[in-house]
């Protein structure tokens, strides 16, 4: 019987493809230059109806948030921005002028995050509106030869409120269905930082060369965009370490737990598995710790890492370890 990708799960399922050619799976596409330099290439495509939702999204919006979705990859590599190619699916239920706010947005966050060329093709669509954006960057030859080895006890390090995105895209939805049952434009005021989270999210553009400047060299780092348990997921895989996170240091936007008991959903969860909050994580050695705490105070240390038999696992504030479970990773089994 033919397996499904349930039952397989979307990494082990890249895996089993990758097995029946001739190269390896790589997190993003990366090579080192004549130069010396590390060149990475980060892609997106983002699909209406499935990434987004045009009722309660504005154009411009949306063209900066794709932008920043694909360079914080590169960020996460430690690479500066240099090229940037856009490829935009338009049907025919868009303008032109809709589409130059669209481009506009796109341009604003490409100069925001020093992109030196940006590319743009427009192609038909018969399936509504969609983004498909590959950036890349390159990390200068010293930061690539001063990163360490990661060790057990470094740090895990995020670069701001986690499930702030998904909490605001439930507040969306929520307004979009009281529009279309009773008419009436819902108050978000509220909530408008965790909306702000989902239609806008916002990146350090100089965070490369602040690290740099200070001389903190990240051994590994993530782009969380599907949730934190998948980030953490890919960094025990890679490090072949275990790794601990507290859930009583996971940072949340203010009104994160008051949203939450109005929809009975648990921050935690959203913070774990909710996807979309487009921020960094970063293992900093531990004899930095308190020079990255003073340099970077937008970031919060929620973890570390461990001997590879740890595990990876979240932690209670009773003390209670819980194995992470990542949508698209298959469980392990005894």
């Amino acid at each position: 019987m033919a397996e499904s990708f349930s039952e397989i799960g979307k990494i082990q399922a890249i895996e089993q493809l990758y097995q029946l050619s001739a190269y390896n799976p790589v997190s993003g596409l990366s090579y080192t230059s004549s130069k010396g330099g590390r060149i990475t290439t980060a892609s997106r495509m983002y699909l209406e109806g499935i990434d987004f939702n045009l009722v309660y999204f504005p154009l411009k919006h949306l063209g900066y948030k794709c932008v920043v979705g694909v360079v914080g990859e590169l960020y996460a590599a430690l690479a500066a921005p240099k090229l940037l190619n856009v490829v935009l699916g338009v049907s025919a239920k868009l303008d032109f002028p809709q589409i130059k706010e669209l481009w506009m947005g796109i341009t604003v966050a490409a100069k925001e995050h020093g992109f030196e060329a940006v590319n743009l093709d427009l192609q038909p669509s018969n399936n509504g509106l969609y983004l498909s954006l590959s950036a890349t960057g390159e990390t200068a030859i010293l930061t690539e030869k001063r990163r360490l080895a990661a060790k057990s006890k470094d740090l895990i390090c995020v670069s701001g409120s986690l499930g702030a995105a998904y909490l605001g895209l439930q507040v969306l939805e929520r307004g979009a269905r009281e529009f279309q049952e009773k008419g009436t434009q819902p108050d978000m005021t509220q909530y408008k930082m965790l909306v702000g989270a989902y239609l806008r999210p916002e990146l350090d553009a100089s965070i490369v060369s602040r690290l740099e400047d200070t001389e903190i060299y990240p051994s590994y780092g993530y782009f969380v965009t599907r949730g934190l348990s998948d980030a953490l997921k890919r960094l025990t895989r890679d490090s072949g370490l275990g790794a601990k996170v507290y859930a009583d240091k996971i940072p949340f936007e203010g009104n994160s737990f008051q949203l939450g008991k109005e929809l009975d959903m648990d921050p935690v969860s959203a913070a774990m598995n909710g996807g979309d909050d487009n921020r960094l994580l970063f293992v900093v050695p531990i004899l930095h710790l308190e020079k990255f705490r003073r340099e970077f105070q937008t970031f919060d240390v929620i973890g570390h890492l461990a001997q590879p038999e740890a595990g990876t696992v979240l932690v209670t504030p009773e003390g209670v370890e819980f194995p992470v479970k990542a949508q698209g990773w298959q469980e392990e089994t005894e």
